[in-house]
């Protein structure tokens, strides 16, 4: 597609390749052989994961699919003639060319597409958060071992180096038993935020009943799509868009699985926009081994809140971590109150330069789509991880403490919480 195309052109252009689509198969794959990848949503960071896959040479992007027309002119100008375009990605689960996707949609699109990625059998990297609801992620993790896909989900923290020595260090009792841990998302997003708009007609470029998908039918407003959707709760939040990563990060060095308990506060407490969740939010995590968990959401002040350069902070009895991606450095512990002073050991540094975690995290997908193995950020995992971001909004919305049963995967207190791990989709879409 040049960048003189026109718009009957592109539609032209679409429905031939609609016609070319047979149905799917799928194939062991060499070591040395090209890995054939299409993407579902090319926009925000369906571009990033594009970019992220260039320096990888036995991968060859055959497909783009998006309901945003520019998004996907864009991309496919870049990618070149031979990127077939889609506007539904049913259609392009049809190819029989195609051996894995990427899942970059809003995140209420997630678990229908990887499930039918999967039983069209094409391996899957998926968009962090997994899922919107406990219950679709669960089914997510059902619909990979059934079809033996392999589904990679994009919490890129795992491919890092660094932190697997830290998780080694950390279990080994360098800094004693950790019993907080805290992680954050800041920005000053006073006074307006996403800023206040009217409903409107859709623009002619978007499929916007399309991008609506399982989710109710409401009109278009321009602070939803195609990207601050992440401000509305019936499509995102940011317990998932951020918060997701930290909980991957932290119960990975922890080695926690989940939650028993789960408190929740906060609300719009400062920035006057549509947004439909809080400005302002703390959630506090309780694991059965005896520690918490802490994130804060604070989107009107944009002071870092640690007393050093960290994403995330492990306060242990011997030692305290603050942790980024490219660095952490342990302070230890001096006597307190009633203790016996003892010598001070050294504070320790330690840096990295592990370049890009994205690029290092499809790595490992592409690897795995030809070894068969599971990868660093499996989907149960992934689903894990989300877990909590689930739970920390289900005690916002009850404002209630809830308690988590892990193994059955429903609350046991209180019980009305259950009839949120889920909701009904808009027909015709179910999930699978």
């Amino acid at each position: 597609m040049n960048s003189g195309v026109t718009r009957r052109q592109f539609v032209r252009a679409s429905a031939a390749t609609l016609a070319a689509t047979a149905l799917s198969s799928s194939r062991v794959l060499g070591a040395n052989e090209r890995v054939r990848v299409g993407f579902i949503g090319v926009g925000n960071r369906g571009g990033q994961l594009i970019e992220a896959l260039r320096p990888h040479k036995d991968a060859e992007i055959v497909a783009l699919c998006d309901v945003y027309e520019p998004h996907l002119q864009k991309w496919a100008q870049e990618c070149g003639s031979s990127a077939r375009v889609f506007r539904d990605f049913r259609r392009m689960l049809d190819l029989r060319d195609l051996d894995a996707v990427f899942v970059a949609t809003p995140d209420h699109w997630h678990a229908i597409q990887t499930i039918n990625a999967c039983d069209a059998e094409k391996d899957v990297y998926v968009e962090k958060p997994l899922s919107m609801t406990v219950r679709e992620g669960r089914r997510m993790v059902e619909a990979a071992r059934r079809s033996g896909r392999v589904v990679q989900v994009g919490v890129q923290r795992r491919a890092s180096r660094m932190f697997s020595d830290l998780a080694v260090v950390i279990r080994n009792g360098v800094v004693g038993k950790v019993t907080v841990a805290r992680a954050y998302r800041i920005t000053n997003m006073f006074p307006s935020g996403i800023g206040r708009l009217a409903d409107t007609e859709p623009p002619d470029n978007l499929d916007w009943d399309m991008w609506l998908g399982p989710r109710p039918r409401r009109p278009f407003r321009a602070n939803i799509a195609p990207y601050k959707f992440r401000w509305w709760d019936a499509y995102s939040s940011q317990l998932g868009n951020w918060g997701v990563h930290y909980f991957d990060l932290l119960r990975w060095l922890l080695d926690e699985e989940a939650p028993a308990s789960v408190s929740c506060h906060g609300g719009r407490f400062a920035v006057d926009d549509d947004r439909t969740i809080p400005d302002t939010l703390h959630a506090t995590y309780e694991f059965a081994s005896g520690r918490l968990l802490l994130f804060g959401q604070y989107e009107a002040s944009g002071t870092s809140p640690f007393a050093r350069n960290a994403e995330v902070e492990l306060r242990g009895t011997l030692g305290t971590v603050f942790a980024t991606t490219s660095s952490y450095e342990i302070l230890p512990e001096t006597a307190g109150q009633f203790g016996d002073p003892k010598p001070l050991p050294e504070a320790t540094t330690v840096r990295a330069d592990e370049g890009d975690l994205t690029v290092a995290h499809i790595r490992d997908f592409l690897d795995c789509v030809k070894s068969r193995q599971r990868p660093r950020a499996d989907v149960e995992v992934g689903h894990r991880s989300t877990t909590f971001s689930h739970l920390g909004n289900i005690a916002l919305a009850l404002e209630a403490r809830v308690e988590w049963d892990a193994k059955r995967e429903r609350f046991t207190r209180p019980d009305e919480a259950n009839r949120l791990l889920h909701y009904e989709y808009r027909k015709p879409w179910r999930l699978g």
